[in-house]
């Protein structure tokens, strides 16, 4: 695959946290009545709670439901969208993935991977502004491209069904208006932080998080 200049690579969070489920208002994280997972809460409510953006804007790809949200460093969600995820089942990318064509890829290895990922703005070997997330693998938030399946993938990111939006080789692709006017302005211009939930395994353990305590 083509990628960008830059390096990125994951962060693993070290330290295990006992985090109380609480709404996600009460740590300051505001959904601004986007519909949304309870994982998805419970993720930026735990990112929020710790700091764990560290002062960055940030990014969570719900896979399950098949939709990306996009916050400020101080957790305001600036938009929400559906997006098309990698077309295989998975949590992970196999090794070598991102050094091979698009075209060589198998329906099996299109996976977009969960976990917690610095993320930088770069561009592809078209030029296109994208923001990695996933160097190694070659993989991306990206508009949705213009070609000869540009159709038929509209019409997935309309459909209200989170398994019609499992249709990408493994990037994060989204509406261009929304990568236009909330994807570019905030994790296209500088580095922030990517949570992919996961589909295999619970959510807040994938990023660190030991315990959650009820209350």
């Amino acid at each position: 695959m083509f990628r960008g200049r830059g390096t990125l690579c994951v962060l693993a969070t070290a330290c295990a946290f006992v985090l109380c489920a609480l709404p996600a208002w009460a740590s300051g994280v505001d959904f601004a009545g986007e519909s949304a997972s309870a994982d998805a809460q419970r993720v930026a409510q735990w990112v929020m709670e710790y700091g764990d953006n560290r002062g960055a804007p940030f990014a969570i790809v719900d896979k399950k439901d098949a939709r990306l949200f996009v916050f400020d460093a101080g957790g305001r969600i600036l938009g929400a969208t559906p997006a098309l995820l990698g077309l295989a089942p998975g949590d992970h990318s196999l090794p070598g993935v991102g050094d091979r064509d698009p075209s060589e890829l198998l329906p099996f290895e299109r996976t977009t991977p969960s976990g917690r990922f610095d993320s930088e703005p770069g561009r592809n070997h078209t030029g296109e502004a994208i923001v990695w997330f996933d160097y190694d693998a070659a993989l991306a938030i990206h508009r949705l491209r213009p070609g000869k399946a540009h159709a038929a993938r509209l019409k997935r990111l309309a459909s209200p069904a989170p398994a019609d939006r499992r249709a990408s080789l493994g990037c994060v692709v989204v509406p261009a208006a929304f990568y236009d006017l909330v994807v570019g302005p905030t994790l296209g211009r500088e580095r922030g932080v990517v949570y992919v939930l996961p589909e295999t395994r619970p959510a807040l353990e994938v990023f660190g998080v030991q315990q959650v305590v009820q209350r």
